[in-house]
């Protein structure tokens, strides 16, 4: 099994060259912050991930989390890796200063993310969660709530996860069913909720859970759900947190992967009620969720790539090492000398690569919207923001399906048996298109909400940001074409979509991934041309530089084509998806 690297090379040249951050924190006179302070605290971050994360990483796979007595045993060392992670501040990043944390940049945050990811994404998915649950509460709870939970949660003395879904409610969360009494002064919860990540471990002190509840007078629907801070431990009178709540994990998932992540069926109230304490105010709980929401899918598509970079790195150490044949003169070939392992392995590092940019762009766009002191900078920075979520969420799990086995298929026979850990590269990927909302759910959004609502107002102002490139004279010629094709397909399918709205959910998904292919495709050309700014300076790193361009040209040829194919799919519309009646769908059997 292959070793985590840190990719920092690429994550510096993203941060120094593609996105400019050093001219970011200029503009907005944020003061000890720039490309060469993030470039130290990664390199810190890399060496954790090296040395605590990466080691768990097959042994979570392998010893599996168990429930013992009522409580979640973790994996063996992970609750030592945890609270090595506490202790060296790695929590509270990019959390507010006010309430101990860092306020260093998401974008920081974000490629702190990747190497976590890339190095054990089962551990990962507990501060994650954790970090949701911050943004849910400093952006909508009371200041009791912000006072007693953010500290302990921002440190990571305590964890956070996000309870939604129940057994007869899947994704319609307007059908559940956890109920919320207010009683002698305080709510009271019951119900049940499933697919819990990280519900229950003995790794932390406490466990903050943000739970959908619906009150007794709710309105019907969507519009009658609350969202309720409910701890594991209650204060005593001391404020010592260590009264046992009415919380606890009824069992543990049996998952195809991610082995090493406790996913629970949690219970609330099955004696005298769990106590809850009411975020914002009542019958406002999705809108509250969404802020936790929209930060796991930006996470999740992170986890993408994480696991994306990691596939390719052991899909190149093996395609390296692995003899295979001889030539006419009797010298022995190695498999990354055969021209379809190198289109797999190029097809990896321009995938990892694009979605890299792409995270990254998504991540700063918040800094922005933070920094701005204008409050119409800041809208638009929060729209367009938005606008990318479910193109991070959605395109970049997707594409992870593809990198992850094109990683097993580079190494043949031998990526399908466990020893050689792609097996679980594979297996931890395939929750990635389904958690946080599926690749539909994604794709609804974005057709629905993101384009028709303001009518296409974002896909316009990331067009023209588009289309500015593409003016750009000093931009490689083969990479302009290309992308002022895929320009003029996305314009295509915006103008479709406008004209025919009752077609969006047949072409949902194919609108999403056409704009996935074409943001990251704008990306891979500015990153072209940086490159290409830097080999003309002569004073970076000519090989990188040069493989970069390689990259990007590799990108624009095989990926960002395919926009093409997704228009056509537009284009075609719904009929023959609900031509058939539900018993033709069984006509082969019947």
């Amino acid at each position: 099994m292959n070793s985590y690297k840190h990719p920092y090379k690429d994550v510096d040249f993203v941060i120094r060259h593609l996105l400019n951050f050093d001219a970011f924190c200029e503009q907005n006179k944020i003061a000890d912050m720039n490309s060469d302070f993030t470039a130290v605290i990664l390199a810190e971050a890399a060496k954790f991930a090296t040395h605590q994360l990466d080691p768990l990483n097959q042994k979570g796979d392998l010893e599996h989390p168990i429930l013992k007595d009522g409580k979640v045993i973790e994996t063996p060392q992970f609750a030592a890796a945890y609270q090595e992670y506490v202790a060296q501040g790695w929590a509270s990043l990019s959390a507010s200063e006010e309430y101990g944390g860092q306020g260093l940049a998401n974008l920081l945050s974000v490629a702190c993310n990747e190497i976590w990811q890339s190095a054990n994404m089962a551990f990962s998915l507990c501060p994650l969660l954790g970090q949701g649950a911050i943004t849910a509460i400093e952006r909508h709870g009371s200041e009791y709530l912000k006072e007693q939970y953010l500290a302990k949660l921002i440190s990571g003395e305590w964890t956070g996860t996000m309870n939604l879904t129940e057994a007869a409610a899947g994704t319609d969360l307007a059908a559940i069913k956890t109920q919320a009494v207010y009683d002698d002064g305080q709510y009271k919860i019951s119900g049940q909720k499933i697919f819990i990540t990280w519900g229950d471990h003995q790794m932390a002190e406490n466990i903050v859970h943000l739970v959908l509840a619906r009150l007794p007078d709710a309105p019907a629907g969507m519009k009658g759900i609350s969202l309720f801070v409910v701890p594991k431990y209650l204060a005593n009178e001391q404020g010592e947190y260590n009264i046992e709540n009415d919380v606890r994990c009824l069992s543990l998932e049996h998952k195809l992967g991610i082995h090493g992540s406790p996913t629970c069926v949690m219970s609330y109230g099955d004696n005298d009620g769990a106590i809850g304490y009411l975020v914002g105010e009542e019958h406002c709980g999705i809108r509250y969720m969404f802020s936790m929401m929209n930060h796991a899918r930006q996470g999740v598509g992170v986890q993408g790539l994480g696991v994306s970079e990691r596939a390719y790195q052991a899909a190149l150490d093996y395609a390296c090492e692995r003899i295979q044949g001889s030539d006419k003169a009797g010298n022995a070939l190695k498999i990354v000398q055969f021209g379809d392992v190198r289109r797999m392995l190029m097809a990896m590092k321009s995938g990892a690569e694009a979605m890299r940019a792409l995270c990254y762009y998504a991540g700063l766009e918040a800094d922005r919207e933070q920094a701005s002191n204008s409050s119409d900078e800041k809208a638009q920075f929060a729209a367009q923001t938005a606008f990318l979520t479910p193109v991070v969420k959605g395109w970049s799990t997707e594409l992870t399906q593809e990198m992850v086995s094109f990683a097993m298929q580079v190494h043949g026979g031998a990526g399908y048996i466990e020893e050689t850990g792609v097996a679980q590269y594979v297996r931890d990927a395939r929750i990635l298109t389904i958690y946080e909302g599926t690749t539909g759910i994604q794709a609804l959004d974005f057709t629905q909400r993101k384009t028709l609502l303001d009518n296409a107002a974002q896909a316009q102002v990331m067009m023209e940001k588009i289309a500015q490139t593409c003016a750009l004279n000093e931009l490689d010629e083969n990479v302009k074409k290309a992308l002022n094709s895929a320009l003029a397909d996305a314009k295509q399918g915006v103008e479709y979509l406008l004209e025919n709205p009752s077609q969006a959910s047949f072409v949902a998904n194919y609108y999403l991934q056409m704009w996935g292919y074409t943001i990251a495709g704008w990306l891979m050309a500015k990153a072209h041309l940086a490159a290409t700014k830097e080999l003309q300076i002569g004073a970076g790193d000519n090989d990188y530089l040069t493989t970069k361009q390689v990259s990007c040209e590799f990108y624009c040829e095989h990926f960002l084509v395919r926009t093409q194919a997704c228009l056509a799919s537009i284009r075609a519309g719904g009929d023959s998806v609900m031509s058939l009646t539900e018993e033709q769908f069984f006509s082969h059997v019947n």
